[in-house]
């Protein structure tokens, strides 16, 4: 019986291997510039976590199970509710600001499609206890800093703004006040997949013929900045403070040097409903994938888990649509296995000094290898460009006879005699005279 891997999970060869961690240390690295520093969970929460957050419509999404004493859980489909939770436990305890950084793995159970599985890891960024909207723009710039890290420019691809407080009052303006504004936001953060005809019925549906839908149309369609400011500005004392806050935020944006990638964008609104500020996500802009990162402030989110209120704002990018988006633009790099050296054996007699010779450079971090056939010099060779070896160490006769060893440097095809003791002594500053 042939076994496959599950519907939505993935095999990770080594080549694919070599690619992941590729995404990874850049996360990770463009994470740690920005002072963040790196933190993660459990692989499964309580499921009321999610559930306080999302209401109970969440369950269908998870991969949820009882155990053994009758308690509910779920594995882990996001990272924001468990990063809540664990500042809620520490919040008077953690200096501020908190700047955090996870690359979890996680799950849905949803319908596996491209860009899009059931199980996936996600890079997010959070800095929270922080109200300035200074946290939101720093947010941003950590995003464009890993799309430029890895290649990308505003001719690839979108980050799209707006904000809650901006949809509210849009949305007020047609009618709709703010408690009954989340499924509202639902049905705009579905727009273009729904298209204009489904979105219209689903909206009709919701809110009836006396509130016009087509009106909010023209305003997710056509609206300008600029006009929707005006509109905020006319909301009264919250409006005028919703439009400062993001106009503060344009400012910062452009002082981190990141505007180039931004486009105000009305559609933009998060459909999950702890988002209470501004709000944004990536697009490529010749790509069919959906936003390959999303995120926003979240003010309230602790105090759900009857924690003090810790403001915050952060993202989360999957690891899936990434490479896609990456793959689709030809900016993922061919990646080689990296070994260090690989030792030959010019006599099947010395092969205890290879392997005595492997010991010690490993010893010294260096990746080394050998053949594990007694096979011709020539095979060897073979076996070690086959391996990506950066050089290849012939133990032969000048060995026993003066504690001599042949070092090939294997991408210029230069060679050297080396003498054992300098090598096992200072390894890597013997490798660079070849």
């Amino acid at each position: 019986m042939k076994i496959q891997a599950p519907p939505g999970m993935r095999d990770f060869y080594p080549a694919d291997m070599r690619l992941q961690n590729w995404l990874f240390d850049a996360w990770r690295r463009v994470s740690r510039s920005f002072g963040f520093s790196e933190y993660d969970g459990p692989i499964f929460e309580f499921l009321d976590l999610f559930t306080i957050k999302s209401g109970d419509e969440i369950v269908s999404q998870l991969f949820d199970f009882e155990d053994r004493g009758g308690r509910r859980f779920a594995i882990r489909p996001e990272m924001t509710p468990t990063l809540a939770r664990m500042v809620a436990a520490r919040a008077n305890s953690l200096p501020r600001p908190i700047k955090w950084f996870s690359i979890p793995r996680m799950c849905r159970a949803e319908k596996p499609q491209r860009g899009r599985l059931r199980e996936f890891y996600q890079w997010n960024a959070d800095i929270l206890g922080v109200d300035d909207v200074l946290a939101d723009a720093e947010i941003i710039a950590v995003a464009v800093a890993f799309l430029r890290e890895v290649g990308l420019t505003p001719e690839d691809v979108v980050v799209k703004l707006s904000s809650r407080p901006i949809a509210t009052a849009v949305l007020a303006s047609i009618g709709i006040e703010a408690s009954q504004a989340d499924r509202a936001f639902q049905l705009i953060d579905r727009y273009d997949k729904l298209g204009p005809n489904e979105f219209r019925r689903q909206w009709n549906e919701a809110y009836g013929p006396d509130v016009p839908g087509e009106r909010l149309e023209r305003y997710l369609t056509e609206a300008s900045l600029e006009q929707c400011l005006d509109l905020v500005a006319a909301a009264g004392e919250q409006g005028v403070a919703a439009r400062t806050q993001f106009e503060s935020l344009l400012a910062h944006l452009e002082s981190f040097g990141v505007m180039p990638f931004c486009k105000f964008d009305l559609r933009i609104v998060r459909g999950l409903g702890y988002y209470t500020g501004p709000v944004f996500e990536v697009f490529g802009r010749r790509s069919e994938l959906r936003a390959v990162l999303g995120g926003g402030r979240y003010d309230d989110l602790t105090t759900m888990l009857d924690g003090p209120r810790v403001p915050g704002v952060g993202f989360g990018m999957g690891d899936a649509p990434m490479m896609e988006l990456l793959k689709e633009l030809g900016k993922l790099p061919e990646l080689e296995e990296e070994l260090d050296i690989f030792i030959i054996d010019a006599d099947p007699q010395l092969f205890a000094t290879v392997q005595e010779l492997a010991a010690a450079l490993r010893g010294h971090g260096l990746a080394t290898d050998f053949s594990y056939k007694r096979v011709g010099v020539s095979k060897q060779f073979k076996q070690a460009s086959a391996r990506g070896a950066r050089y290849a160490l012939v133990v032969g006769s000048e060995y026993v006879e003066r504690r001599e060893l042949t070092v090939k440097n294997l991408e210029r095809g230069e060679q050297i005699i080396v003498p054992a003791d300098d090598l096992l002594r200072a390894p890597q500053e013997a490798l660079q005279r070849v």
